[in-house]
């Protein structure tokens, strides 16, 4: 096992990996910006090492600071948490060529699910169901518009390398082909650098399902269930829930195996989700995000276990500590991402924050890096806490997250939070009835119309 574990991140997940390393026994440090000295995980650290000034760039994502202060500090090992560079098969390479251990997978499993063709392609191989759509990139409106009458209408054009929603257009019908896939590739080129574009039936009313794998690096897989993810805006989540309300036990035990079978396949090390579109009990693959999720404490509610540690162990060489038999649904969970930003319109909203109360009591986490009189830097996403309540069932878990709501207290700046209250009297989030397009539209009606 390690003695001294790096976490190349700030932040909620930070202190989320430091709680971990502290519950084993394992030194922690912390890596921050100027803007970040005064940050919770720097106190709650070990150690801590300033690695740049406060633009991600030149700190958070800076390859040569992060290895640095693993030299200087003598870490062994890295966990990336979340965003910044923990889906960089380039970052992984080089710290392992400095005799580093990267708490995940492999830069190969990393790259290959990286890149949204490539992770199709391996997708099929493996036997899990995939969105009819292009076969690699379409490079021209020509051959887009024989992709589209192949597959129907409507359909939509997606980055190679996309992410986050960018360089993603759904067209409706062939009038509107030509205006999405220049739109498309022209995003992708001025967010990623490659305007390759690759095309996919577009759903009318999906859901958003993920389902948690875990791979020990040895040809060994399982899968922790799904969550539902469709509460959406602009492609971001918002509002997550474990197991999904839409799922059936025997639908849950099929896609299950068939994801736990590909890690196990791909000698998959570590934590991952694969992620589908679903509709009229279809599953069709998305994406695979070879990382910690955000929303990973809703399934460790629902199954009583802790991913993290879990990572660590299997990034030590060491088997994992639970079977597929063992890992049995307890209850239901809800997790709602609280950041600081101002409705309706959802800028962005730092500053000083003159109070802070964490909810409590039974069946609730609160996970944030949040305390009196802390200043939330403008230079980071605006993510400040996750608030995750369990329930013995969804009622329970929705009356669960009502209270927690209105106990929680951040005064100084505007946060998401007044959205979950008003979302929680919707009759269709009372009963789970929504896809991935139903809070975009609730939105305009409610809060922007």
């Amino acid at each position: 096992m390690f003695d001294k574990i790096l976490i190349a991140n700030r932040g909620e997940i930070a202190l989320r990996v430091i709680r971990a390393c502290r519950e084993m026994g394992i030194t922690s440090v912390a890596v921050h910006s100027t803007a970040d000295a005064d940050a919770m995980h720097v106190r709650m650290a070990d150690e801590s090492v300033c690695i740049g000034p406060p633009a991600g760039a030149q700190s958070y994502l800076s390859i040569p600071a992060i290895i640095s202060a693993c030299e200087i500090t003598g870490a062994q090992a890295v966990h990336p948490g979340y965003g910044f560079l923990s889906e960089n098969a380039n970052f992984v390479q080089i710290i392992e060529d400095h005799g580093i251990t990267f708490i995940g997978p492999s830069a190969e499993d990393i790259r290959t699910m990286g890149d949204k063709i490539t992770a199709k392609d391996t997708a099929k191989r493996l036997g899990i169901p995939v969105v009819p759509g292009s076969d690699g990139g379409v490079p021209d409106i020509a051959t887009a518009k024989v992709v589209a009458a192949d597959m129907g209408y409507p359909v939509i054009i997606k980055a190679t390398a996309g992410g986050g929603g960018r360089g993603m257009k759904v067209a409706e019908t062939e009038a509107d082909l030509e205006m999405a896939f220049s739109t498309a590739r022209s995003e992708a080129k001025a967010a990623f650098g490659n305007d390759e574009v690759y095309m996919e039936k577009y759903l009318q009313k999906p859901r958003h399902i993920e389902v948690q794998v875990f791979g020990d690096g040895k040809g060994n897989g399982v899968h922790l269930a799904e969550r539902d993810c469709s509460l959406q805006r602009r492609h971001q989540k918002v509002f997550e829930e474990a197991p999904g309300p839409c799922i059936s036990p025997e639908e849950r035990a099929r896609i299950g195996k068939i994801c736990a079978d590909a890690v196990g396949e791909m000698s998959y090390s570590g934590a991952g989700t694969v992620e589908f579109l679903y509709e009229d009990g279809e599953f069709y693959f998305i994406e695979m995000n070879t990382r910690l999720q955000v929303e990973h404490p809703v399934t460790e509610a629902i199954f009583g276990v802790d991913l993290v540690r879990e990572q660590i162990r299997v990034a030590a060489g060491q088997p994992l500590s639970f079977t597929q038999e063992d890992l049995q649904i307890n209850g239901h969970a809800i997790e709602v991402r609280i950041n600081a930003e101002k409705l309706p319109n959802f800028s962005p909203c730092p500053g000083k924050i003159t109070a802070y109360h964490a909810p409590g009591g039974l069946g609730v986490r609160m996970d944030s890096a949040l305390y009196d009189g802390y200043s939330i830097p403008p230079y980071y996403d605006s993510l400040i806490g996750k608030l995750i309540v369990h329930g013995r069932d969804r009622p329970e878990a929705l009356a669960r997250l009502s209270r927690a709501l209105g106990e929680l207290i951040v005064d100084g700046i505007d946060t998401t939070v007044p959205l979950f209250h008003a979302l929680l009297e919707e009759p269709d989030v009372q009963s789970g009835d929504y896809g991935i397009h139903w809070l975009e539209r609730w939105l305009e009606e409610n809060l922007q119309g």
